[in-house]
């Protein structure tokens, strides 16, 4: 096994999304995912904590990706539109990995214990949503309100992606969800 071979941490992530769709991820291990990938276990464990965290390394850049977006909205944005331009960000990130979400959505959706994270990963950026929007002034109740909603939007929005044309932009999905909710509200 080579350990200079360029991209070991996509070519494990690679490496596990493989088996844990071929085998399902409660019986895949950490020294086949490295063994596939031609790398060792320690190699493995220099880039993931455990297995799980193939499948949720990018939350710390996605929080970070969110927060800064926030952060950098116009003065005169709305709490809304500060989320609006979060998530689509969000949205251009992972505009060229359909198929890889795609793939890595059927393995959480087939296994309780990796929805439970994924629902984990979801209030911590619920969280940090409704930080930033604190830090710029949005009282707490509307700060929490527009978070918990814009997850809520993110989450619709994904499936909707996941399950469409490999060349729907997720962005759009996204601003085009946010709109529909504007439109279901604003009749109310």
């Amino acid at each position: 096994m080579s350990r200079w071979q360029p991209n070991a941490r996509g070519r494990l992530e690679q490496a596990a999304l493989d088996l844990y769709t071929e085998r399902g991820f409660d019986q895949t291990t950490v020294a086949e995912i490295a063994e596939r990938a031609g790398l060792t276990e320690r190699t493995f464990f220099r880039h993931f904590a455990d297995k799980r965290e193939v499948l949720f390394w990018g939350q710390e850049a996605l929080i970070e990706l969110v927060t800064k977006r926030i952060a950098d909205a116009a003065d005169s944005a709305s709490p809304i539109d500060m989320v609006r331009g979060a998530l689509q960000a969000v949205g251009e990130m992972l505009a060229d990995r359909h198929d890889h979400a795609r793939r890595r959505q059927a393995v959480i959706t087939a296994n309780p214990r990796l929805q439970e994270r994924e629902l984990i990963k979801l209030a911590s950026l619920a969280t940090a949503m409704a930080e930033g929007l604190k830090r710029r002034g949005v009282p707490q109740p509307a700060a929490v309100l527009t978070a918990e909603t814009a997850v809520a939007v993110f989450k619709v929005a994904f499936v909707r992606w996941l399950d469409a044309d490999r060349d729907n932009d997720l962005s759009q999905v996204i601003g085009g969800s946010l709109d529909e909710l504007k439109a279901l509200t604003s009749g109310a």
